[in-house]
């Protein structure tokens, strides 16, 4: 009986977040892609981007489940306005430049302080290693060791070497967020 319950509320708690809207946030460093990998998802194509100056919004629909989606500017004079996006988001899409190994640093550092803001306390993290089509550029896993991803305990986080420009290494279709959102944040399993 007890398992039966339990099938029921997790089925439950599935059915109540397919139908809900979803908010994901998608920062990074400027110059990362995250505009390309925002438009990539919705058009399925390429398409030319200028540095965000505050931020875009789009609401992606996938059957029935809605994500509203803000792909934040990574200039370094708008990262201390990305605390008024947090309240909220249950998925932070960090987008890295594979090649940009100079500013890495800096990524870990915004990443990490951004975690600990209390907004943002239950959000999944999805590390988009982008620009994998560039020579020299980092692997996900260097990518995970260099911003120390083991160490975020209370955050569930997945890491995926991909392109913004051919779509390659993401799937263009929203069900990965769904099932990534499904398995991470009602279950808060850590996938690395």
């Amino acid at each position: 009986v007890g398992l039966l319950f339990t099938c029921v509320c997790v089925s439950t708690d599935i059915l109540l977040f397919l139908f809900l809207e979803h908010k994901v946030i998608i920062v990074g460093l400027d110059n990362a892609g995250k505009t390309t990998i925002l438009y990539q998802f919705l058009t399925k194509e390429a398409v030319q981007t200028s540095p965000t100056i505050g931020s875009n919004v789009e609401e992606i629909a996938v059957k029935k489940t809605r994500f509203l989606v803000w792909d934040i500017g990574g200039q370094e004079s708008l990262r201390a306005t990305w605390n008024s996006y947090y309240c909220n988001t249950e998925i932070v899409i960090l987008v890295v430049d594979s090649t940009d190994r100079e500013r890495l640093t800096v990524t870990k550092k915004e990443l990490h302080r951004m975690l600990a803001h209390e907004d943002l306390q239950d959000a999944s993290v999805l590390v988009l290693a982008n620009k994998q089509d560039m020579k020299n550029s980092m692997s996900a896993a260097e990518i995970s060791q260099s911003l120390t991803l083991s160490s975020l305990n209370a955050h569930s986080w997945h890491v995926q070497a991909c392109c913004a420009l051919t779509g390659e290494g993401y799937v263009l279709d929203w069900m990965f967020i769904v099932c990534f959102l499904i398995q991470f944040c009602t279950k808060k399993v850590l996938y690395k």
